[in-house]
């Protein structure tokens, strides 16, 4: 009798240990379907919250192309004057071609050219009141000395320093792109972005056909709608098509804390 109750006894706690043994991997099993749940629910939730910053991000996208103008002014100032260098520069080609370009593109409409020759200093403020523009393009000299080369009223050159350019800038809100097209003008570039979105300035000498090819594919890319840094490498990539070994000439300079997204200057067709 009394093996035959070890016996039962020995079995009962067999019985028991498998049990226990199943009830614990029942439980690891149900440990593990709720982790497994937990991060589904964690996964959905930042998927979620992920698509909702980019619903929002989309809708601020569209918000601030909606907000553009429908139509922008290119104030072109170009100035040549005699005593400047030795043989004239062809402004008027560069004009024509920029021109071309712009007509050639999707929202040719949409950019408006405003070109005003032999320009003085006393001149810049009397044009940007007058045209309220988005892009102010100077097109002519540059110094060594950060200065713009414009012309007196006799037509020979006359300088205007950095500060007194750049603190132009300063005083109008509707510019958000300044372009240089003149030799020398990294550094006045560089300085406008402290009260506009973008600039370019050239950091050396730049030649008249690559300034030409440069800044007449840059327009075509902003009437294609493309944003500043995105016409700015088409301009780059145009005169390495081109052949002419100039493309590291050009510089972009971007006012702190600017987006690409935010650079965009047509109002595209929503």
């Amino acid at each position: 009798v009394g093996e035959f109750e070890v016996a039962i006894g020995g079995g009962i706690w067999v019985a028991i240990r498998e049990e226990t043994k199943a009830l614990k991997k029942r439980n690891e099993e149900q440990k593990r379907q709720q982790d497994a749940q937990q991060m589904q629910l964690r996964t959905m939730k930042s998927s979620l919250t992920q698509h909702e910053i980019l619903h929002r991000e989309t809708i601020a996208r569209v918000d601030r192309l909606s907000a553009l103008p429908e139509q922008i002014v290119v104030a072109f100032f170009a100035t040549d004057p005699a005593t400047a260098s030795d043989r004239r520069l062809l402004l008027d080609e560069e004009v024509r071609e920029i021109q071309q370009k712009i007509r050639l593109s999707d929202h040719r409409d949409a950019v408006k050219l405003e070109s005003r020759w032999a320009l003085r200093s006393g001149d810049i403020l009397q044009y940007m009141n007058e045209l309220g523009p988005t892009v102010v393009h100077f097109s002519g000299h540059g110094t060594n000395q950060d200065e713009l080369v414009l012309q007196d009223r006799n037509g020979d050159a006359a300088f205007v320093s950095l500060a007194s350019l750049v603190g132009t800038f300063e005083l109008f809100d509707s510019v958000r792109l300044v372009f240089f097209n003149t030799c020398h003008s990294y550094n006045q570039a560089a300085a406008c972005t402290q009260y506009v979105d973008a600039a370019i300035g050239m950091n050396q000498e730049i030649g008249d056909t690559a300034a030409r090819v440069f800044a007449s594919q840059f327009y075509s890319a902003i009437g294609f709608g493309k944003s500043i840094p995105n016409a700015f490498k088409q301009a780059k990539n145009a005169l390495m098509l081109e052949g002419i070994p100039e493309e590291s000439t050009p510089e972009l300079h971007l006012r702190s804390g600017i987006e690409e997204s935010d650079l965009v200057l047509v109002k595209p067709k929503l």
